[in-house]
């Protein structure tokens, strides 16, 4: 059996970046902490960390973080039902944690899961990360699920359809008539000679569009990066580029144009969870799939 207070060790340093926080989150000294890491990792003949100016977790150590995080969970599961259940005023809030896109997070996301957080007293730790990027939180035990275009399932995960988020490239309209020629057409070369406004470095959906419409393979063009959605529309509507905005968020908006209408770009979007969940868990996956069902776009499954 796996010792408790070992785990709770390991998932600390992990959590708080460091022994130090961990010692002063878990009321231990610096040094006990040190030791139950050491008789853990003596138990198991391997390293569960990566000691240095950052600390991390090795892949035996992501492995023992997932566990520890379900056994919390299950913990806290069975405390509820002994108490009457989960909705009794007096039951104890439980933490769950999930890596989100920020369009995702903030079109559907947090809509279709409030009120289950309300209803259960359920707390919610959102790692935000770019789509193609989040499954690296639930691979490394941070979180129980992400939303991620991952369509293959990762070890001892499930991956779920959640549907197709569609964007359109946009900018303000004195931004997007500079695109065109003299005709009214859209000249690539114009567009590329006007600055981008792209979320972050991570963020490749303008690169997808130049590629998709326009043949272009990672063109070179001058890039704004604004990594906060407000302020990211806020960018392309005071015209200082364009930029890739999800279709929810353009329904009855005013000020911003299509460069290219009808040209958009699909990103097909999946749950992916671990595969036996505790009953919190199960529930967080039933509310994200109804959310996705209710505000994106159907998923067209891949040709064989």
């Amino acid at each position: 059996m796996l010792e408790t207070r070992q785990l709770e060790a390991l998932a600390a340093v992990v959590e708080h970046g460091g022994f130090g926080p961990a010692a002063q989150a878990l009321s231990l000294s610096l040094a006990a902490v040190s030791l139950r890491i050491k008789a853990l990792e003596e138990r198991l003949g391997q390293r569960l960390l990566v000691r240095g100016k950052t600390v991390r977790a090795t892949a035996a150590g992501q492995a023992l973080l997932a566990h520890a995080k379900r056994v919390r969970l299950m913990e806290a599961d069975l405390l509820t039902e002994l108490q009457g259940g989960g909705t009794a005023r007096g039951t104890r809030w439980q933490s769950l944690s999930a890596a989100v896109n920020a369009d995702s997070l903030a079109c559907w996301f947090l809509p279709g899961v409030a009120p289950l957080l309300q209803r259960h007293r359920l707390l919610l730790e959102v790692v935000v990360d770019d789509q193609d990027h989040t499954h690296g939180a639930l691979k490394s035990g941070d979180v129980i699920g992400c939303v991620t275009t991952l369509a293959e399932p990762m070890r001892g995960c499930v991956a779920e359809p959640l549907g197709v988020m569609r964007y359109h490239c946009v900018a303000a309209p004195a931004v997007a008539q500079r695109c065109r020629t003299a005709g009214g057409a859209v000249s690539p070369h114009r567009l590329l000679a006007q600055p981008a406004v792209i979320f972050n470095r991570k963020d490749a959906l303008q690169d997808a569009f130049l590629q998709q419409h326009f043949g272009l393979a990672q063109p070179n063009y001058p890039r704004h990066f604004v990594p906060a959605i407000d302020a990211f529309e806020a960018a392309i509507a005071l015209g200082m580029g364009w930029g890739m905005v999800p279709e929810q968020h353009l329904a009855g908006r005013t000020g911003l144009v299509e460069i290219l209408p009808g040209a958009t770009v699909d990103v097909a979007l999946y749950w992916q969870h671990w595969a036996r969940e505790p009953l919190s868990a199960q529930r967080l996956t039933a509310a994200v799939k109804a959310a996705a069902g209710k505000y994106l776009s159907r998923h067209a499954p891949p040709l064989a």
